[in-house]
């Protein structure tokens, strides 16, 4: 076992042939990432951009839940309570450096996700340059729904998406499978479970990554259900405006309303402030340079966590469990404009360097 970076078990690095192997490995955690994960793929990434002999990268992850659901949210929400919100601005500072990285980085970099992938697993596989999703593959930004924003660039990766589908995701949290993650843009390959440990072995050699992945890659789905739905009632820059139409649709009796009426009232679920940020980032995010959005995330996270609805919603999700966060403020309409815009601001000294 090659290990180049610290980081203990919960993160293990391998020299395989050609790859460089890395495995979360925190399945009872649902590999989520911490802080020293953070860190240690960082400095193996690294090392192995200098290194001749391996010519790709390829993450995994150990158990078969969850690919990784996300950051160590209840650590970043014990540190706040705590009032240390730098060393909190810490781990989220050096995890969008990470995102950067992969972003930028010039060895294939290959994702083989089977299981749950949300938050920041989706940030250290989806800017890859190739995304695997097998059987059990299930993607989801569900931030707004614990006060937060998707964040690990998805202001850049969610206005990409095709249509509306990104403001969808955004703002609901809903979850995305395997069928339609090509589709959806999410992945870039469908390989069935069966086939990963083949395919693992495959990468390992010296075959090209875009060769090896087309003889394995399944058929692809059509896309999300209700896709033309989604195009037509997610549009404009006002979520007031979304929710109306979704009522509309609900109330037509057509095709979408089911649809319409579920959706609408997952929405209404959410934070208010989050849902205005949410949709403030993906409609200026397409706009933006991926260093761009990093920035203004980061910018965004400086402002979150020294407010109400973030610590609300670990609490009532995921501490507590009791479903019912008590946001503040209660409406949309009690959210001002100038607070959005607040959180999108110059940080000054305190900007999210990215070299």
């Amino acid at each position: 076992m090659d290990s180049p970076a610290s980081g203990a078990s919960d993160i293990l690095f391998e020299r395989l042939g050609a790859a460089g192997i890395v495995t979360l490995n925190r399945p009872k955690a649902l590999n989520a990432v911490t802080h020293d994960m953070v860190r240690a793929l960082a400095a193996a990434l690294d090392d192995w951009a200098n290194d001749p002999a391996i010519t790709r990268i390829v993450l995994t992850a150990a158990g078969e839940r969850a690919f990784s659901a996300g950051g160590d949210i209840r650590a970043l929400y014990e540190l706040g309570k705590a009032g240390r919100h730098d060393e909190a601005l810490l781990f989220w500072r050096e995890e969008y450096v990470l995102n950067t990285v992969i972003k930028r980085y010039r060895k294939p970099y290959v994702s083989l996700i089977d299981g749950i992938v949300m938050g920041g697993g989706v940030g250290i596989s989806v800017h890859g340059s190739h995304r695997v999703a097998g059987d059990r593959f299930s993607f989801a930004m569900p931030e707004v729904g614990i006060g937060f924003f998707p964040d690990v660039g998805a202001t850049w990766f969610l206005p990409r998406l095709p249509g509306e589908l990104g403001t969808y995701y955004a703002l609901t949290g809903e979850r995305l499978a395997a069928a339609d993650a090509v589709a959806a843009g999410i992945a870039t390959h469908r390989v069935p479970t069966a086939r990963l440990p083949e395919l693992l072995d495959g990468l390992c050699g010296t075959v090209s990554v875009d060769a090896l992945l087309a003889a394995f890659a399944a058929p692809n789905g059509d896309g999300p259900a209700h896709r033309l739905a989604i195009d037509r009632l997610f549009k404009g820059g006002k979520i007031e405006d979304i929710l109306d139409r979704l009522d509309r649709e609900a109330a037509s009796g057509g095709a979408d309303a089911a649809f319409a009426a579920a959706t609408a009232a997952t929405i209404r679920g959410k934070s208010p402030l989050s849902l205005k940020l949410a949709l403030a980032q993906m409609r200026r995010g397409n706009a933006w340079t991926f260093e761009e959005c990093m920035r203004a995330e980061f910018r965004i996270v400086s402002r979150v966590i020294h407010g109400h609805d973030f610590y609300e919603g670990v609490r009532a999700v995921i501490i507590d469990k009791d479903n019912a966060p008590r946001w503040r403020p209660a409406t949309l309409a009690g959210v001002d404009d100038r607070e959005v815009e607040r959180h999108f601001a110059d940080l000054g000294a305190d900007e999210l360097q990215l070299s």
